[in-house]
């Protein structure tokens, strides 16, 4: 993830109290990639990137099991099959 993306994923977590330090793998590099770490210390922190994601998406599938529906009770998905004009 970039720096943008990080500062979203930073906010998500604290507001859901999942733990983590978003900062960039390399220190001197905020242009560079982003993950999610054990502590702030670059010389002893551990990539838990991985390991948050599943904690997230634990909490989605938590607030809402089921899969997202229609309200009308239509299809999600298909296709739309113009009349024959002939």
């Amino acid at each position: 993830m970039d720096a943008e993306e990080a500062r979203q994923v930073d906010a998500t977590l604290r507001r859901l109290g999942i733990p983590g330090v978003v900062a960039p793998e390399d220190p001197d590099n905020t242009a560079g990639a982003w993950r999610v770490y054990d502590s702030s210390d670059p010389g002893t922190r551990k990539d838990i990137t991985a390991d948050t994601l599943v904690a997230l998406i634990a909490q989605f599938r938590e607030a809402n099991p089921e899969p997202p529906r229609r309200a009308d009770g239509g299809p999600t998905r298909g296709f739309i099959i113009p009349p024959d004009e002939s």
